[in-house]
């Protein structure tokens, strides 16, 4: 009974892990772009890159937590306005290439060694300067020493993974559902389908989807900037820790939830990390280290999800909980 109740442990942990959150909000964001405004944004990335050195910089020179939070918000949304200007007149692969070129230029200037004093470089940024404001606004017992149980779950209260960590991430997740279950229940959120659906149909009734596209980049870029910090807030940043690779998972995770759901990112990253972390620690237990070695293992994984991806998009290509009338690939 051991290695079922740490695998179980580990579970829970995985799907609880500010990690996860922070996935699962820059999902919901991509899910705003794609899932609802059609828009084909292959550089969600990009502005978790924007958002967490946005916050880290001005953490570094002196600024506030809450000031930090709001420079980030302001740099998603300048981004997002870059982008858009030039970007959203184009559709379908002329935009996903346009975005994930954008992103690849944030990366790569992040990356030179030339503002390493302000990025960190190729190394990034490491501190834990980040977490001191927001550890003190923990009213969780303080101390790595202290722990908060619950059920079989045992954690810190502080430090890298911890409890007060995960109150504050999946706070937000559930404050991102809310705002986009509200948002796409409004008449904004309906000309945003029919921009998806027809555009031209909006456009002749006097609308400027040019105004509503820009308005769903700012909004989901925002929220990928959130969970750019969040990713950042264990006290790292790396540019290339949210590289191409980043927003791939974004798409796996969202197609997997279900596009144009509310709660289809949810699901879909939760699924994800956990099926991930389940098919590398049950091929490490049964499968000898003569056949598989841990970093086979961890490819293994990946071949497997992308494989079940494959399945999913072929038999049911709206995802676990979309609606096939509503959005599928087929369309």
């Amino acid at each position: 009974m051991g290695y079922p109740l740490e695998l179980l442990q580990a579970i829970l942990q995985t799907a609880l892990s500010p990690v996860t959150a922070a996935f699962v909000i820059a999902a919901i964001g991509l899910n705003i772009h794609f899932g609802y405004t059609g828009l084909m944004n292959m550089g969600q990335a990009g502005f978790m890159l924007i958002g967490g050195y946005g916050f880290v910089i001005s953490v570094m020179n002196g600024l506030g937590f809450f000031p930090a939070i709001l420079i980030s918000v302001i740099a998603s949304m300048l981004f997002a306005l870059l982008l858009g200007i030039p970007t959203l007149k184009l559709r379908g692969d002329y935009l996903a290439i346009v975005t994930i070129g954008a992103a690849e230029i944030v990366r790569m200037v992040a990356r030179l060694a030339n503002l390493s004093a302000i990025t960190g470089g190729p190394s990034g940024i490491q501190s834990p300067k980040f977490r001191i404001e927001f550890n003190a606004l923990s009213p969780l017992p303080e101390g790595r020493t202290d722990l908060f149980g619950l059920g079989i779950l045992d954690y810190n209260n502080t430090g890298v993974d911890d409890w007060w960590s995960r109150i504050v991430a999946w706070g937000l997740v559930a404050l991102f559902l809310l705002v986009t279950w509200l948002l796409i229940r409004s008449p904004w959120g309906r000309v945003l389908k029919g921009i998806r659906e027809d555009e031209d149909a909006v456009r002749s009734l006097g609308k400027s989807t040019f105004s509503y596209k820009m308005q769903a980049l700012m909004i989901g870029g925002v929220m990928g900037g959130i969970g750019g910090i969040i990713m950042a807030m264990p006290a790292a940043i790396n540019p290339d820790g949210m590289g191409r690779a980043t927003t791939f998972n974004l798409w796996m995770i969202m197609l997997l939830g279900g596009a144009a759901t509310i709660f289809g990112p949810l699901l879909g990253s939760i699924l994800f990390f956990v099926v991930r972390l389940v098919i590398s620690s049950l091929a490490t237990e049964y499968v000898p280290s003569t056949i598989l070695s841990a970093q086979q293992t961890e490819i293994v994984s990946w071949i497997l999800i992308g494989l079940m991806l494959m399945l999913l998009v072929i038999f049911r290509p709206q995802g676990i909980l979309g609606n096939k009338k509503e959005l599928s690939f087929n369309v």
